[in-house]
Formats: C-alpha cells, structure tokens, sequence
C-alpha cells in the first residue's frame, strides 16, 4: 500500500518563498507520476504540477509554471515543490498524489493514492 506524506506548509508573506515535501513508502511499480494538487476554500482541486519518477519528467500548470518547480529525490522517495513570489491567491490545502496513468495526469481522478493535506496559506 502506498503512503504519501506532505509537509513543509504554513503562514506565509505575500512574496516569500516555501518548499513542500512529499514521502512516499511502499512503492510497489516503478513507472508512476507523483503530482500536487491544490483546494482552495470553496474551490475545485486543481492541478499545480507532476514530475513522472523514471526520468523526472515535468509538467506544470500554466499559472504555475514561472514560480513553482517540481523536482524528487530518487535515495529519499521524495517529491518536492519549490514555490516563489508567493500570492494570497495561492491560499490553499495542497495535495500529492501518485498515479500509475500515463496519460490524463493534470485529472485528479487520474491519481490512485492521495497524502492528507498540507495548508498553505499567504498574507497580503
């Protein structure tokens, strides 16, 4: 069963920059996509960015893509999203999830296993 465990949200300036961790464990197929997602409150999940795990391959949403980046560590099992020039509009629960897929991978349901959340939240 895989597990997926994010960190590194919190409180945050308009401008400042964070790092979110997700660890995985129990890994049990080589070729699979880890993505991050975003909730804001009242909002759809929507996605943010991927990177598939056999080559680091990324992809990123358009909003996202000048300020984010998406990266993993291979002897960590860890996926990262560096996040800059953070906006109040980024306000929101932020997800990973890993999907065995390959194809439709900025589609939440595309994604068979899901962390539980981690909150970030930007000041103005």
């Amino acid at each position: 069963q895989m597990q997926l465990v994010e960190s590194g949200g919190g409180l945050v300036q308009a401008g400042d920059s964070l790092r979110l961790s997700c660890a995985t464990s129990g890994l049990t197929f080589t070729a699979y996509t880890v993505g991050w997602f975003r909730q804001g409150s009242g909002k759809e999940r929507e996605f943010v960015a991927n990177i598939r795990w056999s080559d680091s391959t990324t992809g990123y949403a358009d909003s996202q893509k000048d300020r984010f980046t998406i990266s993993r560590d291979y002897a960590k099992n860890t996926v990262y999203l560096q996040m800059n020039s953070l906006e109040p509009e980024d306000t929101a629960v932020y997800y990973c999830a890993a999907s065995r897929r390959i194809s439709r991978l900025t589609y939440s349901s595309s994604y068979d296993y899901w962390g539980q959340g981690t909150q970030v939240t930007v000041s103005s």
